[in-house]
């Protein structure tokens, strides 16, 4: 690429007869220079800049790749998370299901004991209900006797 420094150095051999006019040239010259460096000088900052965004681009698709990557790493963190959290519900659940029966069997129990426990004072009761009805009669009866003695 020429470059304006290129074009500032250019020089034109010189014809004797109709030559070009060399102030003409040289003005030119300056002209084309002048308006050549501010294109050439844009070109190499637009340059500069396109590497820099280039640069940029390729910085935050490492960044996007990053995120993606621990966004998938997340989701899969939460599942396994929630996977962990159902089964250990699960188990809980379980658990309780398992002590609930055994509190139902061990109450079962201890109703029929006190079941059993009440039979057995119902029937005291009764025994001791008939020796008193038994023992009251002996004594009505004893006492009627002492009565029929009496008259």
């Amino acid at each position: 690429m020429i470059t304006p420094l290129d074009i500032e150095n250019k020089k034109f051999s010189k014809q004797m007869m109709n030559g070009y006019s060399v102030e003409e040239v040289d003005d030119f010259l300056d002209d084309l220079t002048l308006d050549y460096s501010k294109i050439y000088k844009e070109s190499t900052e637009l340059k500069a800049k396109v590497e820099e965004l280039t640069k940029n681009m390729e910085h935050y698709k490492t960044i996007e790749s990053t995120l993606q990557n621990t966004l998938v790493m997340a989701q899969t963190t939460a599942e396994d998370v929630k996977n962990v959290a159902k089964q250990q519900a699960d188990q809980i659940i379980d658990e309780a299901k398992q002590n609930a029966k055994q509190q139902i069997i061990e109450l079962d129990n201890e109703i029929i004991a006190k079941r059993k426990e009440v039979d057995d004072i119902k029937k005291q009761f009764d025994i001791y209900k008939a020796k008193m009805e038994s023992l009251l009669i002996s004594q009505l009866e004893l006492l009627k006797d002492i009565n029929k003695e009496d008259i």
